[in-house]
């Protein structure tokens, strides 16, 4: 069985999506996008990585700007955390309420330890998972340089040391912790190329640093530590097994706190593409694409994009947003997505696939 040839191809335009690899894969069509022509198509304001452009992003920082940099989770829209005005200037610049915390991204934890208070269990997780896909939520320390607007008013502040050379190199050389949420409008589906970030945010970034793919794919897991217990706030990169094998026991957040969440990703609705997503879809109609997952797909599929053909769970959250994305076309009524097994870093998956599937408030112009 091939991949489907119709005119459903047409929405997946070589200009903004690579190109399609048509292969032998299964019983039922597929169409499978290839990332490596897209990575180096040509996006504005974007300089590829290099010692040259790791200067240049630092000094626009440093002057209070925005640069779009990759971490192995996602994209992020960095900006100076110790200036008021270039915070303000992440949540204009996504459309995102001010009430929703950002992340600060440090190079090591010594840096993170001038901004909160760690307390041994968060030292423990510190030195297990940084750096890497965790962010820990601790209490400010009483000089914090970051701004206010970091914590949305919270004495708390979220933090985390990246797993990406780039990334790194960035906080290195600027000297001073970034405020970096997803680079994407607020709500929408998140980045995992330069390119994304470009359709997402256009003019509203200064600069873009082109990294390539993230590895990871889904944001980070995000840990609240300023309690009597640990709270796993949102799951992302590292799972809530290999957190409990360091910390023992950890309490489960409500999805859906909106009236003043403690962390970024746990609004009700968000990750969202324009089209109504649909879970556990098991069939799909002739006007839906589908995000498949695992060797055994729906029978007349018009279109669709397999997450991970072998049912590799890690390779599913690398390709989540970015396939996501791609489906989100004008030429179908919905995103209809099969069930994703709920362990590992598939809780993660079927985080944000629920919160995309969510209803939806209105988003801002």
């Amino acid at each position: 069985a091939y991949a489907f040839l119709t005119g459903s191809l047409s929405a997946f335009d070589a200009k903004s999506l690579g190109y399609l690899t048509l292969c032998p894969m299964t019983e039922a069509p597929i169409l499978t996008l290839s990332h490596q022509l897209h990575q180096n198509l040509p996006v504005p304001h974007t300089l590829p990585s290099s010692a040259t452009s790791i200067l240049e992003a630092a000094a626009i920082l440093r002057r209070g700007g925005l640069v779009a940099f990759p971490t192995e989770t996602v994209y992020g829209l960095g900006a100076d955390a110790t200036n008021a005005d270039a915070v303000a200037a992440i949540f204009e610049a996504k459309g995102r309420p001010a009430y929703n915390p950002l992340i600060c991204h440090v190079a090591n934890l010594a840096a993170a330890k001038r901004l909160g208070e760690f307390d041994a269990r968060a030292e423990k997780l510190a030195q297990a998972f940084w750096p890497g896909a965790l962010t820990l939520i601790v209490k400010r320390t009483s000089d914090c340089p970051a701004a206010a607007a970091v914590s949305a008013g919270l004495d708390s502040i979220a933090i985390r040391v990246p797993d990406h050379e780039l990334a790194l190199s960035l906080l290195v050389e600027t000297d001073r912790p970034l405020a970096a949420p997803s680079a994407n409008r607020s709500g929408a589906v998140s980045p995992t190329s330069a390119g994304h970030v470009a359709q997402s945010l256009g003019d509203n970034v200064d600069l873009i640093l082109d990294g390539g793919n993230c590895r990871v794919g889904v944001e980070s897991t995000v840990l609240a530590v300023d309690g009597a217990t640990p709270v796993l706030l949102r799951p992302g990169g590292i799972t809530i097994e290999d957190l409990r094998k360091v910390v023992g026991p950890i309490e489960l957040a409500e999805i859906g706190d909106t009236d003043q969440p403690k962390s970024p990703g746990m609004l009700e609705s968000h990750y969202a593409p324009n089209l109504a997503v649909r879970m556990n879809a098991h069939t799909a109609t002739p006007d839906e694409a589908v995000l498949a997952f695992g060797p055994v797909l729906p029978e007349n599929l018009n279109a669709a994009l397999n997450l991970s053909p072998d049912g590799n769970l890690d390779q599913a959250a690398a390709n989540l947003f970015d396939y996501l994305r791609a489906l989100d076309q004008d030429n179908y009524t919905g995103i209809a997505v099969m069930p994703i097994p709920d362990h590992g870093i598939g809780r993660a998956i079927n985080d944000r696939l629920r919160r995309a599937a969510a209803p939806r408030p209105s988003r801002p112009e």
